[in-house]
């Protein structure tokens, strides 16, 4: 059960949550040689695969431009390539073909101590934790639509 104290502090303790998830993830991409756009960047499509310039710019909120020199950036580094597109050789599909070598060894102290505490939970408890997870993803996706 929660304690009325954390349910007053509902709002500021996922606050301060997010906000760690996010300073991590600028911190691993920093420790990369990366900006946070270009991880973020290689994480969308090594979550969704392939995807055209202009798909990969929707999905990170770049305009053309920009998204331009983050694929410039991410094709010279060797984590992606542009491909020609299947059927329109005037389109060309950005497709990931490698990472960061040291993103593993440098996520690696957070992810242990998150699957720590994951480990602590009963399955039932770990069920509810990754419905979360699952649907909250969802409707951060669909406010980004909105």
């Amino acid at each position: 059960m929660s304690t009325p104290r954390a349910q007053s502090d509902a709002g500021r303790i996922y606050h301060r949550y997010l906000s760690a998830v996010m300073l991590h993830g600028h911190a691993s991409a920093k420790a990369c040689g990366l900006g946070a756009t270009d991880l973020y960047a290689l994480n969308i499509l090594e979550l969704a695969g392939p995807m055209t310039p202009g798909e990969l710019g929707e999905r990170t909120g770049l305009t053309t431009g920009p998204t331009t020199r983050l694929i410039d950036r991410l094709e010279q580094a060797g984590y992606v390539r542009r491909v020609p597109a299947p059927g329109d050789r005037r389109k060309v599909i950005v497709e990931p073909i490698g990472k960061p070598a040291e993103l593993d060894q440098v996520m690696a102290p957070a992810r242990q101590k998150i699957g720590e505490i994951i480990a602590g939970y009963s399955p039932e408890q770990r069920d509810v934790l990754f419905d979360y997870f699952a649907r909250a993803a969802d409707a951060y996706q669909e406010a980004v639509q909105e």
